[in-house]
Order: C-alpha cells, then sequence, then structure tokens
C-alpha cells in the first residue's frame, strides 16, 4: 500500500511575553497566518518560546525537514543567531517584524517612518514640546520606533529635555510610571507618544487621575489601532498597522519558498497609516 503524502506543515515561533494569550500582536499575526494555511490547505503550529532563553527557540524536531517544511518568526528579539541556526540547518524560514540587512527573507512594517509621521503631525499641530513612552528596545520594532520619533524632532530642529524620553516595554506598569515621571515634571510636555495603545491608555488614566484634560491640556498618540482603543474615554489618535497582510504574505512567500517559487531573498517592507481621532488638540491655532 503507498505511503499517503502528508500535507506540508510550518512553524510559527512567538517569543512569549506578558498576557501572549490576549497580545493584540500576536493574535493579528496568527489570524494572516491561519488565512494563508487555509487557502495553500496546510497545518500551522504554534510554537511559543522564552524570550529570555532563546537557547529553547530551536530543538532537533523544529529543524527535522522530515517532518517540518519551513519556519517562521513572529519576531526575534534582535537574536538573528537563531535565524543563521535555521538556515544552516537548511530549513527554510523568513522573519517578521524585522528589517534585516542580510540575504535573510523578511516581511516588516516600517515602524521608523510610521513613528517619524506620528510626531511631524504633532508639530504640525503646534507642538513643541513632545515627550516618549517607548516600548521594549529588545524588539527592532521597539527601537525603530524611537529612532522615528528622535529623527523627526531632529528634521524639524527641536530640542527636547533627556527626561522627555521614558520607557515602558509595551507594558502597563512601566507605562504607567512613566506617564506619572512625565506628568510630574515643571516643564510638562503638551504631547506625548505612546509606543504602542495599551501604554496610550495608561497615559490618559493617569492623565485624569491628575486632572489634566485630554486633548485640551495634553496630546496623546499611540500605536497599533488595538480593540481597546474603543474602549478608552478619549478617542486615541494612532497607527494601523497591516499585521494580518503581514503575517498572511510570510506564509505564502514561505509556502513559494518551498517551492522553489520565489527569488531569493525574499524583503518586504509595508506600510502603516496614522489614525487621526480625539486626542490630539491643535496648538497652531
Amino acid at each position: 500500500m503507498p505511503i499517503k503524502k502528508r500535507k506540508k506543515t510550518f512553524v510559527l515561533i512567538v517569543p512569549r511575553f506578558e498576557d501572549i494569550f490576549h497580545s493584540f500582536y500576536a493574535g493579528e499575526v496568527l489570524k494572516g497566518v491561519g488565512l494563508a494555511a487555509s487557502r495553500l490547505n496546510i497545518d500551522i503550529l504554534v510554537h511559543i518560546t522564552n524570550r529570555l532563553d532563546h537557547r529553547g527557540w530551536l530543538d532537533s524536531s523544529l529543524l527535522d525537514l522530515t517532518f517540518v517544511d519551513g519556519i517562521i518568526f513572529a519576531d526575534i528579539d534582535n537574536d538573528l543567531s537563531v535565524v543563521k541556526k535555521t538556515i544552516r540547518h537548511r530549513m527554510p524560514c523568513l522573519v517578521l517584524n524585522n528589517i534585516l540587512t542580510e540575504p535573510i527573507n523578511w516581511i516588516a512594517i516600517n515602524n521608523k517612518q510610521a513613528a517619524f509621521n506620528v510626531i511631524e503631525h504633532l508639530i504640525f499641530a503646534g507642538h513643541k514640546k513632545i515627550a516618549t513612552i517607548a516600548g521594549d528596545l529588545t524588539t527592532q520594532a521597539g527601537v525603530m520606533r524611537l529612532e522615528g520619533f528622535k529623527e523627526a524632532l531632529r528634521h524639524h530642529d527641536l530640542t527636547i529635555p533627556s527626561s522627555y524620553v521614558t520607557h515602558g516595554d509595551f507594558l502597563r506598569t512601566p507605562a504607567r510610571k512613566a506617564a506619572e515621571k512625565l506628568l510630574k515634571l515643571s516643564d510638562r510636555p503638551t504631547a506625548i507618544f505612546a509606543a504602542s495603545d495599551v501604554m496610550a491608555l495608561e497615559v490618559i488614566d493617569v492623565a485624569k487621575n491628575r486632572n489634566i484634560v485630554v486633548p485640551d491640556e495634553l496630546s496623546i498618540v499611540g500605536f497599533d489601532d488595538n480593540p481597546i482603543c474603543h474602549n478608552a474615554s478619549v478617542p486615541l489618535t494612532t497607527v494601523s498597522q497591516p499585521l494580518i497582510e503581514m503575517g498572511r504574505l510570510g506564509l505564502e512567500h514561505l509556502y513559494q519558498i518551498t517551492a522553489g517559487k520565489a527569488q531569493l531573498p525574499v524583503k518586504f517592507l509595508l506600510g502603516a497609516q496614522l489614525v487621526e481621532r480625539g486626542s490630539v488638540k491643535s496648538l497652531a491655532d
């Protein structure tokens, strides 16, 4: 009796972080990967890994071409060595949410340009005292959003005090502490760019507790266009990312790579869009 050929199987590796099962980013990427898997009639295994110890990211079962056809990294936390290990084992792979200069397959969102556009939006609205709560700088997305913030200020010849740059690591508690620090300053910023909506909502709550009216006394911009924005007391201006599209394209291109039909290396940079709502006040009038 002939052996039935198995369906193609791909692994999506997701670094574990706080509240992973309620993560907007992971959920959207998984939606996109799932859409592509359904269309291509292939199987997806989700492998959740330890962010702090990357030795567990890849083991012999994941690198066995008998059972696995390719690996998608939802992120790599700036650890290119795990990708190179995959390549050394001749396992087809593709990295999401990271721009890489080496000949490695990737699909990413232009976080730096998106953050630049946020700050320009605030500057054009008349703001000069602009602070930020940066994300997790072990991720390229966190680094790029901070770089976009700084580059926009330089481009418009604006200088801010070092106290205007704080860190929230994409998490609620550190973001809340950062917001409290910023709003206690004697020379308080008129606008704050939080590198995620989760952090932006903490800023809104801290401002409310300190009787600072958003946006009349403080403008706030987030990043992600997370559905939790709809529960905000103030409609949040934010950045919408094509996360589902990134996941879908990632699997589709990896599938083409395994079939020998892709021009290598695959490199795609996706744009993000500023979504204007009600949390920014113009000072330009």
